[in-house]
């Protein structure tokens, strides 16, 4: 609003002084004015100046916003997610293979079904229910459904059978399914520390006679005892587990780092599956003291073929 411009009275008085001098009043007359209004003047106590403001510019009023924008390329914090409690889905998301049926690269002849079985244990602090799933996760889903329920219930540390029933595939080939667990609020799982899929891996074959063969050996030695030179004989052993993709008859023979070796060994698979077999080495505490002893397995038939050397080492303190 605009302030009223205000004027003192002795001003008024001058004003009137000047006016009445430009009417042709006497001279006297006017110095008997201006006495009077010097008179006036004096009497009248001092004033403030006189300030006139202008009025002030318009406010300007800013306009609702429903929400703050936030600026482009903010950082915003990231929410610390709440430590697993017992009911989680990471406290719950843990497992391990511990066998499984059905070994890879199994012979099938197209269409044939077969039933997969894994043996999985529950490493986690949960129990699971049936409301847990197995899921399909890559690879040829092998005529099986997308998802299960878990058959049975499993306890923390226990193990459980989980079986599907496949069937293979109509063109002759190898084919690989990869399955995965899931947790009611849908986490997918597997077995391990890298939570990997647990599969079978097949082989379908239209011929007559398919070609069956030792897929793998695997070689393992243990001491007995563990540790130290008691009894006099220190007993190594050593384990080989053939695989085969089908039935087979087949032989092998062992070979040591101190030149004996068995005689040939046969063995006959009705399907396909694992054979481990054994064979004992005897140290005395005086033999010498080295990590030069190794054992081997040589497959002589159907193939002749070396299998890599496993060594240990002979220590009696």
């Amino acid at each position: 609003m605009l302030r009223t411009k205000k004027y003192h009275p002795f001003v008024m008085l001058i004003i009137a002084g000047l006016l009445a001098t430009s009417c042709g009043q006497s001279v006297d007359s006017q110095s008997a004015i201006q006495t009077s209004v010097a008179e006036t003047v004096a009497a009248q106590p001092p004033v403030e100046p006189i300030v006139i403001t202008e009025a002030p510019a318009a406010a300007l009023i800013p306009s609702q916003t429903p929400f703050a924008q936030p600026t482009t390329g903010l950082l915003l914090p990231t929410p610390t997610p709440p430590a697993a409690s017992s009911g989680s889905k990471a406290a719950c998301a843990s497992a391990s293979l511990q066998d499984e049926t059905i070994v890879d690269g199994t012979i099938f002849k197209p269409g044939e079904q077969f039933t997969k079985t894994w043996y999985i244990t529950n490493t986690s602090t949960c129990t699971w229910d049936t409301t847990y799933k197995i899921i399909f996760w890559d690879g040829d889903i092998l005529g099986g459904g997308y998802v299960y329920n878990l058959p049975q219930a499993a306890g923390p540390g226990q193990t459980i059978p989980i079986s599907l029933v496949l069937t293979a595939p109509s063109a002759d080939g190898a084919y690989r399914s990869e399955w995965k667990l899931q947790t009611p609020d849908n986490f997918n799982f597997g077995v391990g520390m890298y939570q990997t899929a647990f599969y079978t891996d097949i082989v379908v074959s239209s011929s007559t006679k398919p070609t069956y063969a030792v897929t793998s050996v695997e070689l393992s030695v243990t001491r007995d005892p563990a540790f130290g030179c008691e009894p006099a004989n220190i007993v190594y052993t050593a384990y080989a587990t053939f695989t085969t993709n089908g039935p087979l008859e087949f032989q092998y023979r062992w070979q040591q780092q101190d030149g004996n070796r068995s005689s040939a060994q046969t063995v006959k698979m009705t399907a396909a599956g694992k054979k481990t077999v054994t064979r004992e080495w005897k140290l005395g505490r005086a033999a010498s003291q080295n990590s030069n002893r190794w054992f081997q397995i040589i497959l002589l038939d159907p193939v002749y073929r070396e299998y890599p050397q496993v060594g240990f080492t002979f220590e009696c303190p």
